[in-house]
């Protein structure tokens, strides 16, 4: 069976420097670039935005 190669398995990590990750998938063909999601950062306590690994 082939891997879903539209929707990657990407990591998220915290733009705080607080090292915090979170782990989801994306639609390539909808967003081609590097994802930018604004989600919760329990170190710093608030929402931060959260940007793409590679």
């Amino acid at each position: 069976m082939a891997r879903n190669e539209v929707r990657p398995v990407v990591t998220l990590k915290s733009t705080a420097g607080t090292g915090v990750t979170y782990v989801t998938r994306k639609n390539r063909r909808n967003d081609p670039d590097r994802l930018v999601l604004r989600k919760y950062d329990p170190v710093a306590g608030a929402h931060v935005p959260f940007r793409e690994e590679r």
